[in-house]
């Protein structure tokens, strides 16, 4: 593919998709997404980019055309931790609108456009419905290339790879772990990567030199977990991940399992704010002042405020942008919006929680150029 390769987002979020673009070296054309924050933060960041709005109002053959089409249809549906309504769910379903676009785009240009196309989900694809779920997405994906195709659902389930391979497409997926990826976060998700030209799907995504490092941990998104930090703290120390489920609730109300993991986070999502807790350098009660990064707890003997009392140790929920830094975008990326207006911390936690690790994606996009 051409180096200066265009890309369409379909589900676009906050530009994730784009972004990890710009990094392999291809243009962003235009996105679809219809949550106002998101859109607004997109704006700023690729002004230049169409913004299409309701995926379910596009027609693909009425749109600019583009070589690589990217789409992380909503996964609620799908989700371990939603209601496992499947793919045919009142929001999972939008994934039929993407195909819908994909197949009108490529009848209105003979077949050209999109060459590629990178589908994004959670794990819990594979299980929904008995398995059928995903063999119904890779299924309609590849139906847009061999319209007449039926591919079986394996008897004992969907391994977390896989290919499959037609006389002149392909299609692979595989489950990337995003802490691997250059980000301290556990956040694992399935991949889907189509070529309706060839038979390099495989090539793309399952290339031997991939692996840790191989991206750029986010570029300028920042040192690390939680920046730099004064008052004795330093990058040697041992760092807590409090997953937000866990935090405030009672003995008997449970959690997710410990709770607790060392230096790396638990994924991010839109409803849970996860914790963080460091090393207190010096023992005793004090105040942990992450350099860069506001919005600290302070830790005091009088705890009349509701603030955490801690010794020896800082506890305080994750900033904005340590999720930024977490996904691999820039710092500040949610910030504002266009109009030069602040975003609310509620709307950019949805927003990152919902988004996508940008080094995962990133790998993927290098693989096509």
């Amino acid at each position: 593919m051409k180096h200066n390769a265009a890309l369409g987002s379909l589900f676009d979020g906050i530009g994730g998709f784009p972004l990890a673009a710009v990094r392999a070296g291809i243009r962003p054309v235009w996105a679809s997404e219809i949550q106002a924050a998101p859109v607004r933060i997109t704006k700023r960041h690729f002004p230049k980019m169409e913004h299409l709005g309701d995926i379910t109002k596009l027609d693909g053959a009425e749109i600019e055309p583009v070589d690589i089409i990217t789409f992380g249809s909503p996964c609620q549906d799908l989700s371990v931790a939603g209601r496992r309504a499947g793919l045919f769910g009142k929001r999972s379903s939008l994934f039929m609108q993407a195909v819908r676009i994909i197949k009108e785009m490529r009848i209105a240009t003979n077949g050209k456009c999109p060459a590629r196309i990178v589908w994004e989900n959670v794990p819990g694809a594979f299980g929904t419905n008995g398995g059928r779920d995903f063999q119904t997405v890779i299924g309609e994906i590849a139906k847009i290339a061999e319209p007449g195709i039926s591919i079986p659902k394996p008897s004992g389930g969907w391994l977390a790879a896989g290919a499959v391979l037609g006389d002149c497409w392909s299609l692979a997926w595989r489950v990337l772990d995003a802490q691997y990826w250059g980000v301290p976060q556990r956040r694992r998700r399935v991949f889907v990567v189509a070529d309706f030209g060839s038979r390099c799907a495989g090539e793309i995504l399952f290339k031997p030199e991939s692996g840790v490092g191989d991206c750029p941990a986010g570029g300028t998104a920042g040192e690390g977990f939680t920046g730099s930090a004064e008052s004795g703290v330093t990058q040697h120390n041992k760092t807590y991940c409090i997953v937000g489920n866990t935090i405030d609730r009672t003995h008997k109300s449970g959690g997710n399992g410990l709770g607790v993991i060392e230096d790396v986070s638990y994924t991010l999502t839109s409803t849970d704010r996860h914790a963080v807790s460091v090393p207190y350098v010096g023992g005793g009660f004090g105040v942990y002042r992450p350099g860069d990064i506001g919005g600290t707890i302070r830790a005091k003997e009088d705890n009349t405020s509701g603030d955490l009392i801690v010794m020896s140790q800082s506890v305080r929920r994750f900033t904005p942008l340590e999720y930024e830094r977490l996904q691999g975008y820039p710092d500040y990326w949610t910030l504002y919006g266009h109009d030069g207006k602040q975003i609310s911390d509620g709307q950019r936690y949805k927003a990152l929680g919902n988004s996508i690790a940008v080094p995962c994606v990133q790998f993927i996009l290098d693989g096509m150029k």
